[in-house]
């Protein structure tokens, strides 16, 4: 078995999601401390690979618990939803999914001892947090509606950028939170649109989440209001000084946003007619997120 193999297996298409989700607690902490040259770039690096196994380890174990229910023999697999497809195909051993998801875990908490060492215990309760949404998000997440639609987001959002910032300044200050939310607004929508494909299947095998709750159109109506709500969230950040004039290039994809908003209240029902603004539903989330961490460099 290939070393290509282990790779498909972390979904490296959605491990997009860690970088720029990180960039923008980088550009956080660049801007508290004033400036990109006094960033400690050995901790952002360790930093980044911390973020990266955890995206890695829920990535996998999901991937592990979903063949382990028979959610993936009954799904119908998308470029957004559905798994990777490698355990259904018996390419890889589920016992070796488990073991890599566990331990690319077992780094994620070395590196995150390591820091709460070298920079305080302050940093303990977001790693705490980071590892329950991790091991419980399959098994327990997956069965709580709003628990679902939250935890991605507070994932990529707070934790991410909290924790970067954290590690790179020695303390939390307001401009993390208030960034934080940007992706915290973008991903959880991410997730919450991708379930759409695989509603029936999620709910034969036990999961219990949004659009099984309330079905596809009014979760449609919901995805909407978190969508804008991103867009929102950033001008009255601005407005209120919480957030440096350059965040607002974080509105350029806003009209990609606007496009995919409207495809998906008119085909939240049909789909092969969704799919492609599923497509645009990630490449506005990223941009978002990107030009975000783009634009707090460029203020500090």
């Amino acid at each position: 078995m290939g070393v290509g193999i282990y790779l498909r297996e972390t979904r490296p298409q959605f491990l997009l999601l860690t970088p720029v989700c990180f960039l923008v607690g980088l550009g956080s902490a660049a801007v508290t401390i004033g400036g990109v040259g006094r960033v400690p770039w050995g901790y952002a690096i360790l930093a980044f690979l911390g973020a990266l196994l955890a995206h890695v380890a829920t990535n996998v174990l999901n991937d592990y618990f979903d063949y382990r229910s028979g959610l993936d023999l009954r799904t119908r697999p998308t470029p957004f939803s559905g798994g990777s497809g490698i355990l259904p195909k018996g390419m890889m051993a589920p016992e070796k999914a488990l073991w890599m998801g566990l331990g690319s875990l077992a780094i994620t908490v070395a590196i995150g001892l390591y820091f709460v060492k070298v920079r305080g215990w302050g940093l303990l309760p977001i790693g705490l947090l980071g590892v329950l949404v991790i091991v419980l998000y399959t098994p327990l997440v997956t069965r709580r509606p709003f628990l679902c639609l939250l935890a991605p987001g507070l994932g990529f959002g707070p934790l991410i950028v909290m924790g970067t910032h954290y590690v790179l300044v020695g303390r939390y200050d307001w401009i993390a939170l208030w960034a934080s939310f940007v992706p915290l607004f973008l991903v959880s929508n991410l997730l919450l649109i991708n379930q759409f494909p695989d509603l029936e299947p999620d709910r034969e095998s036990g999961r219990y989440h949004i659009p099984i709750m309330i079905g596809r159109k009014r979760s449609s109506y919901l995805y909407g209001a978190i969508a804008l709500s991103a867009y929102l969230w950033v001008v009255l950040a601005w407005a209120g000084g919480l957030l440096p004039g350059a965040a607002l290039i974080a509105l350029i994809p806003f009209p990609l946003a606007l496009v995919t908003i409207k495809g998906v209240l008119r085909y939240a029902e049909e789909m092969d007619r969704l799919l492609p603004f599923l497509g645009k539903n990630v490449l506005y989330t990223l941009l978002t997120s990107l030009l975000l961490g783009i634009g707090l460099l460029v203020a500090a």
